[in-house]
């Protein structure tokens, strides 16, 4: 123990096997245990994360959070938790005198990118002698035989020196079998002699046998000797045990041996003793009796070593492992809740999901486990954590298409794998996949099957991602009509399908239908039970969003602040529908002319997304859009065209050459290169992006218009005056004469009128205007100010969430 505190000098620490090439039973976590135990005093906190399944390890360090004053997982994702919880080791904020330990790491590579590097200390446990080179290694061996002495003096009452000697040599020193030993031994009364007796039948007999030499022979008859006193106890303790064996390594929730339906007990293998909640009970605590188990009465957990668990599955036959399996993935889908969505819900499905590789659950052709497997699909994606909703959704796939393109267990998880990859901004392999699991789907189901609906309302989306915004607002009309139908009318469904209308008519430009569509699927959702928390501050947000383009910005800074307590309060402050919220109040902020407050929440949101997306997912483009043109309002126009031009060319790329969101980006990037005094260069790129926006759009879409008031600013005063008043008309007729994009039109064109020597016809205009201007945004509103000094005014692009 010394020398492993000697050791800890470095960063990190490996802590391996040394005489039993690789395999457990030596004590390696028990060390880690003591060490944390013995120097707890040298550190502030002290975290223990299982890490032989790569895809946990997020979850754990995600358990974090609130000892480091951050959201907790269930509020803001798994893999945003995880990601705020490693800046902060490394920073060293609140604690720079930390300590974590990876028990059970097996290889280098799977833990890399989440052992922190910092301030603090992280202590590592593995079979895998590969640590060796990587990381300073302190070995551990099988107990010194003084120390197997003195541990078995402690366990069992009244051994003598001289018996715990010869235990120890027939047991070879390994602590897990002198563990067993000790306990079989306080439960049962059996004397050292007969012990070893039987121990020395038993291990002929496993030789005999043909065992794997993978196990120490000590270890696997005294586990062998425990089992089968344990048999003569209670044989359905023993039952269950195995029934464990097939679960993975982590704590085992007590209450998922509870939650069978009497149907599904019918079918169960332990049904008898899963319905008889005395002998359960019983069942359960035996094991820990004899240290076959470990007990935790705190958090209601059951624990099988998981060297154990191996030679548990290996006395048994293939044809009882498979029944053993197939009784674990019963067990696992039945305490599985049925809506994976609701946030109340992660804690469950991420108790869970540490079981389902070891279980082998991929492997399952039952309906009702095939169904818990797409539900923790949706729950990763639903709380945060799209990398691991990837993975699992595609091992899953690649399993299931064994079974034949047209099963139908496998367009439920397609329907949700299209739905993560859209969220990772993978836009064409989400189109893709979508259109053809669609034509799959209304061949094989029909059009009218609930799965086929479904995922008519989600390659919706698939539209608007690649700027097919009339394809989608027809798609989505049908799909509508679809839902109504086969699902209802107020559904949670539904009211998706609801809200995705909205936004299409948004980006139509037909704000009067959107927030129609978008207070009917807000109103419903709050009556609705079964809406969670993801749908209602999304249709929370858009109903702000809407009012807000709708040219109301007090009014939607008043709801977008609402949407994002709501947002921070059920999901946490980094769940990306959060952050996507405080990214529309940043702008909302921003057109009511609250500078400082909007580009405080800019900055805020986009290193949030940044840090959790990285720099070229969807979101943090949009972020930095936001951003960039909330430093150009307040005048860091130098530090807006840096970030705005790096950005532009990320847009491209991800969206494609010919989206009307790459011609907005460019819109804004000509806007700055004309305030930073590029006038030629702001004209060029104003000049594509219309044209690019007008061929995709048309010339009245807001987007073109908004461009065109830009445009009209870079001509000479006659060109700026007739393109001005073209632009006037088409805003007078799209959006009412007191929209603020009308308004600033006219403001605008009161400046060309001047310059074209109709002072008549500007004074008028310009009378009008500013009444307005009192009326609709206030005479203090800086757009009002500029307008009535005589300046130009400028209109940015914000694209919105598709």
């Amino acid at each position: 123990m010394e020398k492993l505190h000697e050791g800890m000098t470095s960063q990190v620490t490996a802590v391996v096997p040394h005489a039993l090439h690789g395999f457990g039973g030596v004590g390696k976590t028990h060390v880690a245990i003591e060490y944390a135990w013995r120097y707890r005093h040298e550190y502030e906190l002290i975290w223990w994360i299982p890490a032989d399944q790569p895809m946990l390890v997020r979850s754990s360090l995600a358990g974090l959070a609130p000892y480091l004053g951050l959201p907790p997982s269930s509020a803001a994702g798994i893999d945003d938790t995880a990601t705020a919880v490693l800046d902060a080791l490394r920073c060293g904020e609140p604690y720079s005198g930390w300590l974590l330990v990876f028990d059970n790491a097996e290889q280098p590579g799977e833990i890399n990118d989440v052992v922190p590097r910092g301030p603090g200390h992280v202590l590592i446990t593995s079979r895998n002698h590969a640590w060796q080179g990587i990381v300073d290694t302190v070995p551990v061996d099988v107990f010194s035989r003084q120390e197997s002495i003195d541990f078995l003096c402690k366990r069992v009452r009244g051994i003598s020196a001289r018996d715990a000697d010869r235990l120890a040599d027939e047991l070879g020193d390994l602590p897990l079998a002198l563990e067993q030993a000790g306990a079989l031994h306080a439960e049962t009364g059996m004397v050292v002699d007969e012990y070893l007796r039987l121990l020395r039948e038993r291990t002929t007999r496993l030789l005999g046998a043909g065992k794997p030499t993978d196990y120490p022979h000590s270890m696997t008859a005294a586990w062998a000797l425990s089992v089968s006193q344990l048999e003569e106890k209670l044989h359905e303790a023993v039952e269950l045990l195995r029934c464990c064996a097939f679960f993975g390594p982590e704590p085992i929730p007590r209450d998922v041996f509870e939650k069978l339906t009497e149907e599904q007990a019918s079918r169960s293998r332990l049904g008898g003793l899963l319905t008889d909640p005395i002998l359960l009970s019983e069942a359960i605590r035996e094991p820990g009796r004899y240290a076959l188990a470990r007990i935790d009465s705190e958090s209601r957990t059951i624990q099988v070593h998981r060297l154990v668990q191996a030679l548990l599955r290996e006395d048994v036959n293939e044809k009882d492992r498979q029944g053993y399996r197939d009784e674990v993935h019963l067990l696992l889908a039945a305490a599985a809740p049925g809506r994976p969505g609701d946030a109340e819900n992660w804690s469950l499905y991420a108790d869970l999901l540490g079981h389902m590789a070891p279980a082998r659950v991929k492997t399952s052709k039952e309906p009702e486990v095939r169904r818990f497997a797409v539900n923790t699909v949706r729950y990763l994606y639903s709380s945060g954590d799209y990398p691991s909703a990837r993975a699992l959704a595609e091992e899953f796939l690649a399993e299931w298409r064994a079974d034949g393109e047209d099963d139908p267990s496998l367009f439920p998880i397609q329907r949700h794998l299209g739905i993560v990859l859209r969220e990772l901004g993978e836009y064409e392999a989400a189109f893709e996949l979508n259109r053809t699991t669609l034509e799959r789907m209304r061949a094989v189901l029909g059009p009218e099957h609930r799965e086929t609906v479904l995922l008519t309302n989600s390659h919706g989306a698939d539209f608007r991602t690649r700027g097919d915004f009339t394809a989608a607002l027809e798609h989505d009309e049908e799909s509508l009509r679809f839902h109504r139908n086969v699902l209802g009318p107020a559904t949670p469904e539904t009211l998706r399908t609801v809200n995705n209308l909205a936004i299409d008519h948004l980006l139509a430009g037909d704000y009067d239908r959107a927030l129609e569509l978008q207070r009917e699927a807000y109103t419903e959702q709050q009556r609705n039970p079964k809406s969670n928390e993801v749908e209602k501050l999304s249709s929370r947000n858009g109903l702000a969003r809407i009012v807000r383009l709708r040219g109301e910005y007090r009014r939607a800074c008043d709801l977008g602040d609402d949407a994002y307590e709501f947002g921070v309060q059920a999901l946490g402050a980094d769940h990306p529908w959060t952050l996507r919220t405080a990214k529309d109040l940043s702008i909302a902020k921003r057109r009511a002319g609250m500078i400082q407050e909007a580009l405080e929440i800019a900055e805020r949101t986009s290193e949030r997304v940044e840090r959790i997306f990285g720099r070229d997912h969807p979101d943090t483009l949009a972020a930095a859009l936001c951003l960039a043109n909330a430093l150009r309002t307040a005048g860091e126009t130098a530090a807006a065209l840096d970030l705005l031009q790096d950005t532009a060319g990320r847009y491209q790329r991800i969206f494609g050459e010919d989206h009307p969101f790459r011609y907005g980006c460019d819109m804004n990037v000509a806007l700055l290169l004309r305030v930073n005094g590029d006038a030629e260069g702001a004209r060029r790129l104003d000049r594509a992006s219309l044209e690019g926006l007008e061929g995709r759009l048309g010339r009245d879409h807001h987007y073109s218009l908004t461009c065109a008031i830009n445009l009209a600013t870079l001509g000479d005063s006659a060109q700026a005056r007739r393109r001005g008043e073209e632009t006037l008309e088409s805003l007078r007729r799209e959006l009412g004469e007191n929209h603020p994009l009308t308004l600033a039109a006219a403001a605008n064109l009161v400046v060309d009128l001047r310059a074209t020597g109709a002072g008549e016809e500007a004074d008028t205009l310009a009378a009008a205007t500013f009444d307005r201007y009192r009326t609709v945004l206030g005479k203090a509103h800086p757009d009002a100010q500029v307008a009535r000094a005589g300046g130009r005014l400028d209109f940015d692009f914000d694209p919105p969430a598709i």
